[in-house]
């Protein structure tokens, strides 16, 4: 794998981090800026909205420039958003901050995503797309508890500065490690044309299947720090431990999936839809006991990730062919949009902390969507290929 991967890995950890780190820091923030609790948790709402708005947006404006100058831009200018965060206490400074560095971010994520193709061999594409994935879960596992426990000791301002910095570092090594990427990719055709991609109907479902597979994974980890306290105590070191286990299942998961997706895509999205579905009936089954919650918190964590990494991966592979400038946007669109969504109808089913533990029937209710939906496409695409056999 080349090491141009791993430091846009890097970069992706420092994004990832960034955009899950504020929750611990909310508190500490409303008081600085002289707002509710209430709408300092907007700035993490803002972000998600960034991130679908930018990901199609930038893909296509970031088309007029080669790739490499786009993932410089898209990371300084994310850099400066941190940087301009840490040194105001204007909320709606901060929060248009928020709102760029959530655009800068998916823009970098979208061509990151498209590039991939470039800078490694077709065959290593699946193993790529979950080191990149990766950075995100490894910024759950440690990223996030580190800029928890830095903007604790420093004020929460210093965790802005940590991104920044980092981000700056990746800025500076990424410069020499991106030349293949240096000329204008992609075809000389105008860049809105490759949205007739959507007009493929395998296409269509992978891109289903990523919002789904991915609604169900953040609508029962959005819950599982409520559930956790619930079955243990308020303030209680199991919460960390719980939301870490998830995030080791996740590193797990992508790891071991993003070895074997470019031989067995097709199978791990059909069959993981299915073991996905269940490990999330056993959590809701679960969810009332400690021992339960922190064992199903790593496998579904293994799960959810490994199936949605291979989904990440397929789609990328499947729109590079006919629409390379915006693959990666319609990957990380898909991922956002199931990110927004499956937090969206648990909140509608959860009434208090006491109806949590109903987050993960909502997951399993997405998990048997997508198993749906993927055996559908099984089913249709055994039927096509018998037609052209008999045909040929």
């Amino acid at each position: 794998m080349p090491f141009v991967v791993f430091v846009l890995a890097a970069a992706v950890f420092a994004q990832g981090t960034s955009e899950f780190m504020l929750s611990g820091m909310l508190a500490d923030i409303a008081a600085d800026s002289g707002v509710s609790l209430g709408e300092a948790g907007l700035l993490t709402s803002v972000f998600a909205v960034g991130m679908v708005i930018g990901a199609p947006t930038m893909a296509m404006a970031a088309s007029a420039v080669p790739r490499r100058v786009a993932l410089m831009g898209f990371l300084a200018l994310f850099a400066l958003c941190h940087v301009v965060g840490a040194m105001t206490a204007n909320f709606a400074v901060l929060l248009g901050t928020r709102l760029v560095a959530a655009v800068a971010n998916a823009g970098f994520l979208a061509v990151v995503l498209a590039s991939l193709p470039t800078l490694v061999r077709p065959p290593l594409v699946g193993r790529a797309t979950a080191v990149i994935l990766s950075g995100v879960t490894i910024a759950c596992i440690a990223g996030v508890p580190a800029g928890t426990v830095v903007g604790q000791l420093w004020g929460w301002q210093s965790a802005f500065w940590a991104i920044a910095a980092l981000s700056a570092l990746a800025l500076v090594v990424l410069w020499p490690t991106t030349s293949a990427l240096a000329r204008r990719g992609g075809s000389s055709a105008p860049v809105w044309t490759e949205w007739r991609v959507l007009a493929q109907r395998r296409l269509l479902v992978v891109i289903g299947l990523g919002v789904l597979v991915n609604a169900a994974t953040f609508a029962g980890f959005t819950y599982l720090g409520t559930i956790t306290t619930a079955v243990s105590a308020p303030g209680s070191a199991w919460v960390p431990a719980a939301l870490a286990l998830f995030g080791i299942g996740s590193f797990l998961g992508v790891t071991i999936a993003g070895r074997c997706s470019d031989r067995y895509a097709r199978r791990i999205i059909t069959g993981g839809a299915v073991v996905v579905t269940a490990l999330w009936v056993l959590a809701a089954l679960s969810a009332h006991t400690l021992p339960g919650v922190l064992v199903l918190a790593l496998v579904t964590g293994a799960g959810s990730f490994g199936v949605g990494s291979t989904v990440i991966a397929s789609i990328v592979s499947s729109a590079s062919a006919t629409a390379p400038r915006i693959a990666g946007a319609l990957a990380t669109t898909a991922f956002n949009l199931g990110a927004i969504a499956g937090p969206a109808a648990a909140g509608l089913a959860v009434g208090d902390a006491a109806q949590a533990h109903r987050a993960f029937w909502i997951s399993a209710v997405f998990g048997a969507a997508a198993t749906l939906v993927a055996a559908l496409a099984a089913r249709r695409s055994s039927a096509a290929r018998a037609e052209e056999a008999a045909a040929a």
